[in-house]
């Protein structure tokens, strides 16, 4: 008997960040599998359902893509999703409809909770109501780190027998090739800086050090949206001497300049899971994170860490890397192995496996066995 199942596609109506990546990239990691015929993928039928407007995704084989059209945004989700869905739905961007219980829904953070003052007043109004009634409504709720799944149990959205982590994979990155130059100033002397303006991407620890390193002869180049405006007010300074603030690269261009960098600097207070440190070091960018939340979870040994807030420590370790270069080849090495720790096929596994469990096809697994698979998977190679 066919296994009825719909994609949530509104994510293809949203401007690309970590989350959006998750959702494109597992859609075709599953695509592949279906096409290939895993057999968790019998009898599996899927279809992405998408609002107007929506991003095309390329090369899909298995994988049916139908146009609802009417509404948009939230309220799309809402009544259109479960209205035009056919068998259970699969939503992978962190919201879904609340109505019915045949769905697997992926929270990947809950930084909302977390650091309230990274958002606006709307959005952290949605998002606390809306992601408790997620975690009651759905059959399972995925996330992409223990970090992320202690958190989820914790605020009691959901329960540690539902939730089953699927985290980021890296093999995207490969895929981006060298673009064009992005500026002289993208060599070894670079410190890249990947993120919003949020404040809980504490960019604000780096610009304290921008003087300092520009007296070393470094710079710090930050890339990204500086508009989003489900932010709060970050409260930089955004004319610290020693940083150069670029705007929004295409992945390309970030490849490049990532490859002729010294190194990744990633402050941040709280993330899910911290995708642009996975990416820069499948590319081969040696990476500085802070010691705080999933990254030591998904950096393991191939990252140089820094306090969150100690920006001594992290002027310290950026130039360790600058000084010794053995030891950035080192870290380069290093966090190419780790990054193949992360596959957007293995995740897409974990996603069939929940599915069949779903449909009911396989047997339920304990959450200490998943647990203990996980943990196996992410240990440092």
């Amino acid at each position: 008997m066919t296994r009825y199942w719909t994609v949530n596609g509104r994510f293809l109506t949203q401007r690309m960040t970590g989350v959006q990546r998750y959702g494109r990239e597992t859609v075709l990691a599953l695509d592949r599998l279906i096409h290939e015929g895993h057999p968790l993928a019998r009898d599996l039928a899927v279809e992405i359902l998408v609002p107007a407007g929506a991003a095309p995704l390329p090369d899909l084989r298995a994988i049916s893509v139908r146009e609802a059209q009417g509404l948009s945004g939230h309220l799309w989700e809402q009544i259109v999703l479960p209205l035009w869905s056919r068998g259970r739905i699969l939503s992978l961007c962190n919201t879904s409809t609340v109505i019915g219980r045949r769905q697997i829904v992926c929270i990947h953070d809950l930084n909302v909770f977390l650091f309230p003052q990274s958002y606006s007043r709307g959005f952290r109004l949605l998002y606390r109501l809306l992601l408790p009634l997620l975690g009651r409504v759905s059959r399972t709720i995925a996330t992409v780190s223990h970090f992320s799944a202690e958190q989820i149990a914790r605020a009691r959205i959901t329960g540690p027998d539902k939730i089953v982590i699927a985290p980021n994979g890296h093999e995207h990155a490969l895929r981006w090739g060298p673009g064009a130059p992005v500026t002289a100033e993208g060599d070894r002397d670079t410190v890249v800086v990947l993120g919003s303006l949020a404040p809980h991407k504490n960019i604000a620890t780096l610009l304290k050090i921008a003087p300092d390193l520009a007296a070393s002869g470094l710079r710090l180049a930050i890339v990204g949206n500086k508009e989003a405006h489900v932010y709060g007010d970050a409260g930089l300074e955004r004319n610290a001497a020693g940083a150069v603030w670029m705007g929004s690269l295409s992945d390309q261009e970030l490849s490049a300049l990532l490859a002729r960098s010294l190194c990744l600097a990633f402050p941040s207070l709280t993330e899910g899971f911290g995708l642009p440190p996975l990416e820069a070091m499948a590319i081969g960018c040696p990476v500085v994170v802070s010691d705080r939340a999933s990254l030591p979870e998904v950096c393991a040994d191939a990252a140089l860490y820094a306090p969150a807030l100690s920006p001594d420590r992290w002027y310290e370790a950026i130039m360790r890397l600058h000084r010794n270069p053995a030891l950035r080849a080192e870290m380069v090495e290093r966090g190419r192995l780790r990054a193949t720790h992360f596959s957007w096929q293995r995740s897409a596994e974990i996603y069939l496996d929940a599915m069949a469990q779903a449909d009911g096809i396989v047997p339920v697994r304990r959450p200490a066995e998943e647990r203990a698979d996980a943990r196996a998977e992410l240990a440092p190679g």
